[in-house]
């Protein structure tokens, strides 16, 4: 069942992922993966924020956990997309987009990552 619960979480992560940087790209056009930026920086922030709630609600290898975290964050966010697409940036000739794409990356993701951490701890003792 947790082999499941992993599998069917990562697919629903995956599709929304597909569906979040289709959406941007076609919104804002495919010049820079903002996309992709903007999965890696939600999916941060949930990954964040779930693991917060999480950490005495739930045992490491709970279902609930394991389906959420490892599953849907885990299809959700793009690290092997961000790097893909920072290398086809450098091969096309621009590594002012690609160091962007990095910096913004590392710089979001781990704002994003403590900001959900945060807010669960603000939400566990009640506001």
């Amino acid at each position: 069942m947790v082999w499941l619960g992993v599998a069917l979480g990562g697919a629903l992560g995956s599709v929304a992922r597909y569906a979040a940087t289709e959406i941007m790209a076609r919104r804002y056009g495919s010049e820079f993966p903002l996309g992709t930026l903007l999965v890696n920086v939600v999916g941060s922030l949930l990954v964040g924020l779930l693991a917060g709630v999480l950490v005495n609600a739930e045992r490491p290898d709970s279902l609930p956990r394991l389906f959420l975290i490892v599953g849907f964050c885990g299809g959700f966010t793009t690290f092997s997309a961000f790097s893909l697409q920072t290398l086809e940036l450098l091969q096309a000739g621009q590594p002012a987009k690609a160091a962007m794409n990095v910096a913004l990356s590392i710089a979001l993701c781990l704002l994003a990552v403590w900001a959900g951490h945060a807010l669960a701890a603000a939400l566990r003792k009640g506001g």
